[in-house]
This record gives structure tokens, sequence and C-alpha cells, in this order.
């Protein structure tokens, strides 16, 4: 999929991996609290943010196993999908979560700190998935709306058929 930047992808893949790790413990810590420490349910915005990283972390996967080892499953559209799913999760779940802590009455001690810190990995992960979603539309508007093909290339295919056709 990348041609230009394939490192610059591939270390953003790993922050992405690493960064939706800690935002699942985070967020795990702060649902695990709330279930046996209080009388209330998690809040929604923390179980979104459990989700959001789960998800993370399979596109991670899709994005970089499936086109080394099963190419032919792979298309531009499902991995640019993939990208903008996890955009518009994160920018959702760390607005979400940053509201819900603003409208706290208190908040102090290790779930306070781990839900706010929560919130700034969430915002990093939001960050990384928009370059990457940037440098992949950009690789795929550029390469015309088709899967690479081998050899010559679908154009050079083109321009051999009318060859023979005049």
């Amino acid at each position: 999929m990348m041609k230009m930047g394939f490192g610059l992808v591939l270390a953003l893949r790993g922050v992405q991996a690493v960064l939706s790790l800690v935002v699942l413990g985070l967020s795990g810590y702060v649902a695990n609290w709330y279930n046996v420490d209080t009388l209330t349910q998690s809040p929604t915005q923390i179980n979104f943010l459990i989700f959001a990283a789960l998800w993370s972390i399979i596109s991670v996967v899709y994005l970089e196993v499936v086109p080394r080892f099963f190419p032919r499953a792979s298309h531009p559209w499902a991995a640019l999908a993939f990208e903008g799913t996890n955009v518009l999760f994160f920018f959702a779940g760390f607005i979400a979560l940053g509201v819900f802590l603003s409208q706290l009455l208190f908040c102090r001690g290790t779930v306070c700190a781990a839900a706010q810190a929560d919130t700034a990995f969430s915002a990093f992960l939001f960050c990384t998935w928009g370059v990457t979603v940037g440098l992949a539309a950009k690789d795929m508007f550029k390469g015309g709306f088709r899967k690479p093909a081998g050899g010559a290339g679908i154009a050079a295919n083109n321009v051999a058929m009318k060859e023979t056709m005049a």
C-alpha cells in the first residue's frame, strides 16, 4: 500500500500498537475500579475506549499482516476504512472522556490519574491514526483508485491493447 514513507508507516504502526495496549490497560483499570469498588457501572466513555483500543489492535494486524501474507485479501478501500474508523473512534473517545472528567465533582487518586492519562494517550492515538490515514489517502488517490498490478501495471497493459487494435 505505502510506497513512500514505508519506514515511517511501519514506525507509526508500532506506536499505534503500543499506545493501543496502553489505552486498553488504562481503560481496563478504570473500568475494573468502577465495577469492583463502586456501586455504579463503568462509564460508557471508558467502555468505548476499551472497544476502540481493541479495534485499533485488530486494525494494525489487518493493515500490516494481510498485505504481506495474504495480498489477495488486501484492498485499498478496506485499508482506508480501517484507518478512518480508528480516527473517528479515538477522536470521539478522547473528547467524550475529557468532557466526562471535566464534569466530575472531584477527581483524585490513581483512578483519576489513569483516566486522565487515558484521555491523553487516546489523543495521541487520534493523531497517529490521522497521519497514517492521510498518507494512505495520498497514496491511494495518487495511484488512481486501483490495486497495484505486477509487472508493468494496468496502464501499460491498456496501452498495449490499443496498439494491437489499431
